[in-house]
């Protein structure tokens, strides 16, 4: 058998290449790209990997999120208004399109941040803060909400 006809051989096997879900499976149980490969990267860095703290400001975000937004349409129906412009203009269109369009504009939000989460905003703060800011902006707007809640009770 010749050279040639081995390698066409092994290439007409089955790439180990192939994308399915057993892919994704492994390569977030055993990723391997945690940090950046050399000291002078000075780009975004994309990793396989993020800190478990990433994780739970995410759901924390989102589960805050729905929470607002729970709590704001209580809140209207007795009486307040939505400080917000472009989400009062949304809530125009209905509760469900409110609650869809917060649900879906905060989550790629986060899908981003998360993304670019080791990536240097104006060279100074990395963007993974920024979930943290918005995770207290958010238990502070829920906090504001119950208070405001509880009275009007």
């Amino acid at each position: 058998m010749e050279l040639s006809e081995v390698i066409a051989e092994r290439r007409a096997r089955a790439d180990r290449r192939d994308f399915s879900w057993r892919t994704v499976f492994f390569g977030f149980m055993r990723s391997r790209r945690h940090n950046s490969r050399r000291d002078d990267d000075g780009d975004v860095i994309f990793l396989d990997w993020h800190h478990p703290w990433l994780f739970f400001l995410s759901v924390g975000i989102m589960l805050l999120s729905c929470t607002d937004a729970f709590l704001t349409l209580l809140l209207i129906e007795r009486g307040m208004t939505e400080a917000n412009p472009v989400m009062a203009a949304v809530l125009g269109q209905g509760a469900a399109t409110f609650a869809v369009s917060k649900v879906f504009m905060t989550g790629t939000s986060i899908l981003i941040l998360v993304f670019l989460a080791k990536f240097h905003f104006m060279n100074r703060f990395r963007t993974g803060l920024f979930l943290t800011l918005f995770f207290s902006i958010y238990c502070c707007l829920v906090c504001y909400e119950l208070v405001h809640l509880l009275a009007v009770l």
